[in-house]
């Protein structure tokens, strides 16, 4: 049997499939045995969760990687919904412990296999960010490893700490455990209305009508041009109360029917997605929607996480892998700023069917990524040219005050960080002190060059 503190040479990727790498991985199974991997021979350490980012974070090519996935225990719940649980639990676990009794996790991000370590890393924000904040926001406390073997027990009031851990891809220390406080829920079904839009203008408009729901997001037609430039779909909802359930569901209003699972055998032709497919595909999608606009009734399940019913659906891109571009700029430069990055899509015959328009509230955090504006995530196929474009993206997010999200980041260049990212030089500061010797790094942080002035 292969001791937890042996490394494992092993090729990794983040969801995105790029960069692949060669890394040394431990898999401890207690967290005492973290302390014990700081004492080992290994230049750096870097913590890994599902492997849910889709870049570099969670890679290390000349350290090792820490494997966190065997510290998943739930250790004590408080019935005011306050969870205490190690680092490697999942969204999934929780919904499954929890759900029946009247909580869902906070803040979620669009699939529930990420653990909440990662999350906590990534300070990942979900559809209600507008409402409630990004995730740290809901955590009460957490453990946190330190190179020099120090275990710290952090709170919001211990300041620096706290925000930089949030957000800070694992730089400061390795996330043992955390406690989170779940948010009650009336049932297992949100009541949701779709409202289509024509263009951007209106869909901007929309957003504005709907920013009293919890939840809200849109699915844009990247490749739109002219008048329809910006189409969109926009999607709000809240949780449902009981009554309000259809009969067959009012009785058993915290169980959902089992949606069908499917899998990707193999990776899809890299040609198949292009211009000419993904136009057809948004040119369809958006007129089902809008066919089917209205009030509806949906489980948690289709609402959240539509992609969580294709297992490995990473494969839609071919064996080269895909890039999630994200980027968020200001609430007043939104408008402007989303016209120049839809042209320069359009005009790159580079579309996405994968494109999701947010609204974001404002945000604390020194290396978090939301700011009170508007965010687009886009999935671009990795082809010859690609990463020339999205550094002409960069140009257009800097001019406007926005940044990037690095864990979606695969590709950023360091003077780009510098300039989204203004807080970098209190981040290094906070990391030069709980780490001096920079024995946590990644393919990320070296890449980036963050702990180079």
């Amino acid at each position: 049997m292969r001791s937890a503190l042996t490394a494992r040479q092993m090729a990794l990727s983040g969801w995105g499939r790029y960069p692949r790498l060669s890394c040394a991985v431990y898999r401890p199974e207690r967290a005492r045995e973290l302390t014990q991997l700081f004492a080992l021979p290994v230049s750096t350490l870097v913590a890994r969760g599902a492997g849910r980012a889709y870049g570099d974070a969670a890679l290390n090519q000349t350290g090792a990687v820490v494997d966190l996935q065997r510290l998943n225990r739930i250790l004590s719940f408080d019935p005011s919904g306050l969870v205490r649980c190690e680092a490697g639990v999942t969204f999934a676990d929780l919904i499954e412990v929890f759900l029946p009794r009247g909580f869902f996790p906070p803040a979620s991000p669009g699939t529930k296999f990420v653990t909440v370590g990662g999350a906590l890393a990534a300070d990942v924000h979900g559809k209600s960010h507008h409402r409630e904040g990004s995730f740290a926001r809901h955590v009460a406390s957490f453990k946190l490893i330190l190179p020099n073997g120090e275990l710290c027990d952090c709170t919001p009031a211990d300041g620096d700490l706290f925000l930089a851990t949030a957000g800070g891809m694992g730089l400061t220390g390795i996330i043992t455990e955390l406690e989170l406080r779940l948010r009650p829920v009336s049932s297992a079904y949100l009541a949701v209305e779709t409202l289509p839009a024509r263009n951007l203008d209106q869909a901007l408009e929309l957003f504005d009508r709907v920013d009293s729901h919890q939840y809200s997001m849109a699915w844009i037609d990247c490749l739109s041009r002219g008048r329809a430039m910006g189409r969109a779909i926009v999607m709000a909802g809240d949780f449902a109360p009981s009554q309000a359930l259809p009969p067959a569901q009012r009785d058993q209003p915290w169980r959902i029917a089992p949606r069908a699972r499917h899998r990707l055998p193999v990776d899809l032709p890299g040609p198949l997605l292009n211009s000419v497919s993904v136009r057809a595909f948004n040119e369809l999608y958006y007129r089902v929607q809008r066919h089917g606009a209205g009030n509806h009734i949906s489980d948690y399940d289709t609402f959240f996480y539509p992609l969580d019913a294709i297992e490995q659906w990473n494969r839609l891109y071919g064996r080269r892998g895909f890039v999630q571009y994200q980027c968020v700029w200001p609430l007043a430069e939104g408008r402007r700023a989303l016209i120049e990055l839809l042209d320069a899509i359009s005009r790159s015959r580079r579309g996405s069917f994968l494109a999701v328009l947010k609204r974001f509230g404002p945000q604390e955090g020194i290396m978090s990524f939301p700011m009170a504006g508007y965010t687009l995530a886009l999935d671009f196929p990795l082809r010859r040219g690609l990463l020339d474009f999205l550094e002409r993206l960069d140009e257009l997010v800097v001019a406007h005050g926005g940044r990037v999200y690095l864990a979606k980041d695969a590709r950023l260049r360091p003077a780009r960080l510098r300039q989204m990212y203004p807080e970098l030089p209190r981040f290094r500061a906070i990391r030069d002190r709980v780490d001096p010797n920079h024995r946590l790094a990644s393919s990320l942080s070296r890449r980036l060059e963050i702990d180079q002035a």
